[in-house]
């Protein structure tokens, strides 16, 4: 498994051992803002941390280029309220 961001589609991607695409966390592009808006993992893979993983690849990337995020899918707003270390790119 790895997990690729893809900004040129505005996501990062979880690709299988066959390439194949079976998760994505998806952002809109907003000013100097990023909205996760979905995170999906198929349902064979689910609970083995790889959506933790793919929002994590989005935080890591929005570090790079000085932007802040809004978790708006469920998912993503939970991860950024467990984990204290996404505060720096939470937007306020």
């Amino acid at each position: 498994m790895r997990v690729e961001f893809e900004k040129n589609r505005n996501r990062a991607a979880l690709y299988d051992d066959k390439d194949i695409l079976v998760g994505e966390s998806t952002f809109s592009v907003s000013d100097t803002k990023w909205i996760i808006d979905h995170t999906y993992v198929d349902e064979s893979l689910r609970g083995k941390g790889y959506a933790s993983k793919l929002v994590e690849k989005i935080v890591e990337n929005a570090r790079k280029e000085n932007v802040k995020i809004i978790p708006l899918c469920p998912y993503a707003k939970k991860e950024f309220e467990k984990k204290l270390e996404y505060n720096d790119v939470l937007f306020r």
